[in-house]
């Protein structure tokens, strides 16, 4: 799912206040780890993930990764933190986003 400029800037609003809930170690982007990611998904629809690591090219590529595999949006990317976004599967989700303007 690609995401406006506002649907971004309204999902960072709401990611500031919420702590990391996923940690990649040195171990990388293992199974169990995009497993964890995915129930988190699930359970809260935006989240940050923390990426231990000075390395800022291998942090990007865990990003387009998890969005890859998860079908999920990347949000944002501010120094060791991932924001991720995927839309909940259910009637209502928690997370509202603000329509697409149209195309003049």
């Amino acid at each position: 799912m690609e995401l406006t400029s506002d649907q971004r800037r309204h999902l960072k609003s709401l990611a500031h206040h919420i702590d990391p809930v996923v940690m990649i170690g040195n171990n990388g982007l293992a199974d169990a780890v995009i497993r964890e990611i995915a129930v988190n998904l699930d359970a809260h629809e935006l989240i940050k993930i923390r990426v231990l690591g000075d390395d800022r090219a291998l942090r990007e590529e865990y990003l387009q990764k998890i969005c890859s595999e998860l079908g999920a949006s990347a949000v944002q990317h501010i120094g060791k933190l991932l924001v991720i976004y995927r839309a909940s599967n259910s009637d209502k989700p928690r997370i509202v986003l603000p329509k697409a303007k149209k195309a003049k």
